[in-house]
């Protein structure tokens, strides 16, 4: 059984001491401008390039975070970055956006990308197909179980990587829009300013009581004392969440996380004064979702861990010796040669300049002694050989000591210098500004047929209805009707999906809309779009997807209009048709857990309600298919603004409209004219951060 690997987070270079220091076998830390923690202290070319050879010097492997959306305007940065991280020689690239896997591909094809839990790979069949595109590992979803873990570890044939201690977000990671639509500052950009940390009214309680209460937030996860199982399954490495925290928070994750790998006892009291929100869930891996999970950071909590950072700071003051070394030492009259070796074929010589002197006894034990105090440096003596020639001879202590030292200290700059990855000479096509047409096609997407007006064809080119609405979609309306995804298949959801796509295949249908990765493969043949879910944000990424298959996308609503103009891929020479959303009440977060959860049980429940933020703003929340999503209160509107959007069609996207209320929307849609009541254009004047 291979060894979990311990991931520890990065944001500072202090924080790398600590993570190194405290025993971590690997880091994960940002490249600056590329990746999903923008307010950390992230890495640039020269940085990256000290902190690798730092960790490759000690035996510990880095992974960089390129983990954002881009816009067309950044892909020659993000390629210059791809170059660097090459030179540098790291181990591997975090990616969520295409555009950075195939970057990565070109630039550097034997540097190993991970999909990012950015990706919302959730199932087995996103896995295989992270697998198909060359990706050497997955970072799965946070929301797992053990069982639903297992199943994608054993069958992906390729390494999976867990969370199993640090902060939970509340929606799934990748599909979070709240923050972008609340503030501009976008989780997908790195900029995600936490809003779900606020309290959220749930009133009135079925008792009466006031039900204003953090909602939105969930206790930090940890499941450290279950990593005896992660490892028994086949997960490959265990990772801990918190770039934005303390060398002391990582310090204490690491040295837990050794202990509960080994299946010692660790401080759990020590690590929850560490950084908790009044105490750990292990709700997801256990499968056990409730109100237990939820959770906020008190004044308490401060309080212990401003008492706790002293203790905590023992963990990384001394350097932890773990790169074993074997010696030689060779004494003859004429002087004394140590050559220290690892276990990498790196070997280092020092020659000594104290003459030796006859010994009355065999100094051989001494010597070895001696040698292997190795304390302070990275090195842990291993094999110690000592060869005499026309001896015994004697000397000194001092003398040992120093050969040690000049040796190791010349293995650890061999083993620092630079290994980089070989590049290949890529270039970028020009950036093309597309015109936008006069008035764009209108397609519109339903929750169900019931909520589809009797006149929905006529004012709308394409229907887009969830995939569970098959059956009850006349005959006569399939031809120009798109079966939608779920963006999330958790439990049996997606063995559900395969059957109803199989189910569906010959009935008639135009095509099926992905919202995952997963959905390229389990479609695989059929006739398929790209829908929010895919979180398009650039041209790079809409080639990749147009090779993959997909005939039309939808570009994310973070993207400004001025940027949705040079999204425009071209496949086998002719135009791939991309949308944008021009009315809908956008759904800013997909949950697992629910956040009705600290009101009442699903039993007493209507599969809907409202969560009031501290401005009164009201958020619808919808429960179906095993998750739950929270929508903004006031929809997006665009469709008085017909030429504002650079796309090929609009997407109105109803949801908690009755029939009658999407009726007289689309007509107005239709028509072109301004919406009646409070809306918003979204993010496209304003763009996110």
């Amino acid at each position: 059984m291979a060894q979990i690997e311990i991931l520890a987070p990065v944001g500072s270079e202090e924080m790398l001491r600590a993570a190194v220091f405290s025993g971590a076998d690997a880091v994960y830390l940002g490249f600056a401008g590329f990746n999903a923690r923008s307010g950390a202290g992230n890495f640039d070319a020269a940085s990256l390039g000290r902190a690798v050879s730092f960790c490759h010097g000690r035996g510990v492997r880095v992974h960089v975070a390129m983990n954002t959306t881009v816009y067309a305007g950044e892909l020659e940065a993000l390629a210059a970055a791809v170059r660097a991280v090459a030179a540098s020689g790291a181990d591997a690239v975090i990616c969520q956006d295409m555009a950075a896997a195939e970057l990565c591909r070109r630039i550097a094809p034997q540097l190993p990308r991970h999909a990012s839990t950015q990706m919302s790979v959730h199932t087995l069949e996103g896995a295989l197909k992270m697998a198909e595109l060359g990706f050497a590992r997955v970072i799965l979803a946070r929301e797992l179980s053990l069982g639903e873990i297992e199943r994608i570890t054993r069958g992906c044939g390729i390494e999976t990587e867990c969370f199993v201690h640090g902060a939970l977000c509340m929606s799934m990671s990748g599909q979070c829009y709240m923050s972008a639509f609340l503030g501009g500052r976008s989780g997908n950009r790195g900029s995600c300013a936490g809003p779900c940390r606020l309290p959220f009214d749930a009133s009135p309680l079925p008792d009466g009581r006031p039900g204003r209460a953090h909602h939105l937030s969930l206790k930090d996860n940890s499941v450290i004392d279950q990593l005896d199982k992660l490892q028994a399954i086949g997960v490959a490495s265990a990772k801990i969440e918190g770039r934005l925290r303390t060398p002391e928070y990582v310090a204490a994750a690491v040295d837990a996380c050794l202990a509960g790998r080994e299946g010692r006892a660790y401080d759990r009291t020590l690590l929850e004064n560490a950084f908790s929100r009044s105490g750990f869930t292990s709700g997801y891996l256990d499968g056990k979702i409730d109100g237990t999970m939820f959770g906020t950071r008190s004044e308490a909590d401060a309080a212990e861990t401003r008492r706790t950072l002293p203790a905590l700071r023992e963990l990384y003051r001394r350097e932890r010796s773990r790169v074993p070394v074997d010696f030689r030492l060779e004494v003859e009259a004429e002087g004394e040669k140590l050559t220290a070796a690892d276990r990498e074929g790196h070997r280092a010589i020092a020659y000594g300049e104290t003459a030796p002197q006859p010994a009355r006894t065999d100094p051989a034990e001494a010597l070895r002694r001696s040698l292997g105090k190795t304390g302070g440096t990275p090195f842990a003596a291993g094999e110690i050989e000592i060869a005499m020639e026309g001896g015994p001879w004697y000397l000194p202590g001092s003398a040992v000591n120093e050969l040690r030292r000049q040796a190791l200290d010349a293995l650890l700059e061999k083993r620092e210098a630079p290994r980089p990855w070989p590049v290949e000479k890529a270039t970028l096509p020009p950036l093309v500004r597309r015109a936008a047409p006069a008035r764009p096609a209108l397609w519109a997407r339903f929750e169900s047929w019931a909520q589809t007006p009797e006149n929905a064809l006529s004012l709308a080119e394409r229907l887009i209805l969830p995939l569970a609405e098959a059956d009850n979609i006349p005959a006569e309306h399939r031809a120009k009707t798109i079966l939608e995804l779920s963006r999330a298949m958790f439990g049996g959801a997606e063995a559900d999906t395969v059957r109803r796509v199989e189910a569906a295949r010959g009935m008639g249908f135009a095509g099926f809309e992905a919202n995952n990765i997963a959905h390229l493969r389990i479609c695989a043949g059929l006739p398929l779009t790209g829908g929010i879910g895919l979180n398009l944000t650039n041209p790079l990424a809409a080639q990749v997807y147009a090779d993959l298959g997909l005939s039309a996308l939808l570009v994310l609503p973070e993207v400004q209009a001025g940027e949705m103009a040079f999204i425009a891929p071209d496949k086998e020479g002719r135009p791939v048709p991309t949308g944008a959303l021009i009315y809908g009440h956008m759904p800013l977060m997909l949950t697992r857990a629910c956040p009705l959860h600290n009101v009442h049980d699903c039993a007493h429940c209507s599969r809907q309600g409202v969560l009031t933020d501290r401005k009164a703003k009201k958020f619808p929340v919808r429960c179906g298919g095993g998750v739950r999503t929270i929508y903004n209160p006031v929809p997006l509107y665009m469709a008085d603004k017909p030429g504002a959007l650079p796309v090929d069609y609009g997407v109105a996207y109803f949801t908690l409209e009755s029939r009658e209320e999407a009726a007289a929307v689309l007509a107005r849609i239709a028509a072109g004219e301004p919406f009646d009541g409070d809306f918003t254009r979204g993010l496209y004047y304003k763009g996110t951060m």
